[in-house]
């Protein structure tokens, strides 16, 4: 059985949250703020984070934030703060989705399966896959889930493996944003294009170089390194 941990200060939304995954036969523990949540995740490891943003003993963004530097823990927040400025912050900082209250129950459950199932899956079809791109050498390892570039470690959340393995499995190809939505991130509504760009732009950032993923204006990416 999953494991989710749930931070939210709101006793009604939290506990029906909570029931909205019991339902679905998921292992839930509960947290009215941020405070021992870290040594939480550090010792029970739990399959994914459902975070609110406002909180009384700390911010969610900063909680995140500091999070990303010891766990890769899959993360969805849950906030009433809507704007679209608050929403790419969410994805950049690494949250793999972002729920904006009031939100469907329904949803919220079919989103924290699509996560959860992007987290889980092996993409590649053969281990140790190697791509060069000049003189950088760009390696995935399936049997450990994990992307090394010039043999350190990309720290990458969930979205971001699954669009690179996407991207490189497609060779030279160009991917709409239409395909990655469908393909990596599991959802498809209105506005979700700017989300693609700013996990591209997170990847791009952590590859090194812009280069790795190349625009197509007027249609989506193309990866551009080269099988060795």
């Amino acid at each position: 059985m999953e494991s989710i941990f749930i931070v939210e200060d709101n006793d009604s939304i939290r506990e029906a949250v909570a029931g909205y995954l019991k339902l679905a036969d998921y292992n839930v523990t509960q947290f009215e703020g941020v405070s021992g949540v870290k040594e939480a995740i550090i010792d029970k490891k739990p399959d994914l984070l459902i975070l609110d943003v406002m909180l009384p003993d700390g911010d969610g963004f900063i909680f995140a934030k500091e999070l990303r530097q010891y766990s890769r823990v899959p993360l969805i927040f849950l906030s009433a703060r809507e704007s679209e400025s608050d929403r790419i912050t969410g994805f950049e900082i690494g949250a793999d989705d972002y729920i904006v209250k009031p939100f469907s129950s329904k949803e919220l459950v079919l989103r924290v399966g699509a996560v959860l199932r992007r987290a889980n899956k092996n993409a590649l079809e053969t281990e140790g896959t190697l791509w060069k791109l000049g003189n950088d050498e760009l390696d995935f390892d399936e049997g450990s889930h994990r992307a090394l570039l010039n043999g350190e470690e990309l720290k990458l959340t969930a979205a971001e493996w699954k669009i690179l393995v996407f991207l490189s499995s497609s060779g030279n190809a160009v991917v709409s944003r239409e395909q990655i939505l469908d393909q990596c991130l599991e959802y498809s509504f209105d506005g979700y294009d700017r989300t693609v760009d700013t996990h591209i732009k997170n990847l791009r950032a952590k590859l090194g170089r812009p280069d790795w993923v190349e625009t197509v204006r007027g249609y989506g990416y193309r990866f551009a390194g080269e099988l060795k």
